[in-house]
């Protein structure tokens, strides 16, 4: 099974979340903005939550491509956030001149979701469906894998 299967983008409320746990090479990373960019126009996400804590390496394609999927996530009005980045990650990305623009980044997936859920100023009687508890205890899941 190739990168390309091996990335899930699971749907928690109005959040994607994507646990990148596959070195990507260019027709991953191309072909998972699609399906990012598919998801959001089907699901009406708000939020793309990206897990980068088991990536070692990011060229400048795959940086240049995560910017993209936050400006394109923007114009159908979600917000993107990077979590998890490695060290080494960060200081190729700098080396590189990238500047990830439009997207934020914090250290983990519990930040992420603390971000996204200030982002939105939901009331937990207003999310109907949605659960920031259950999106938490999902959070705690990965942070602990």
């Amino acid at each position: 099974m190739d990168g390309l299967q091996r990335i899930p983008i699971l749907k928690v409320g109005r959040v994607l979340i994507v646990p990148i746990q596959v070195d990507m090479d260019d027709q991953t990373v191309m072909h998972l903005q699609e399906r990012i960019l598919s998801e959001l126009e089907r699901t009406g996400a708000r939020g793309v939550l990206i897990d980068i804590s088991l990536l070692e390496m990011v060229d400048s394609f795959i940086g240049r491509v995560l910017s993209d999927i936050a400006a394109m996530a923007r114009i159908m009005d979600a917000r993107t956030v990077v979590v998890g980045m490695q060290p080494a990650v960060a200081i190729t990305l700098v080396e590189l001149g990238l500047e990830l623009r439009g997207v934020d980044t914090v250290l983990n997936v519990d930040e992420g979701i603390k971000l996204l859920r200030c982002e939105f100023d939901f009331n937990e009687e207003d999310e109907g469906e949605f659960s920031w508890g259950e999106l938490s205890a999902f959070a705690e899941q990965i942070n602990r894998s």
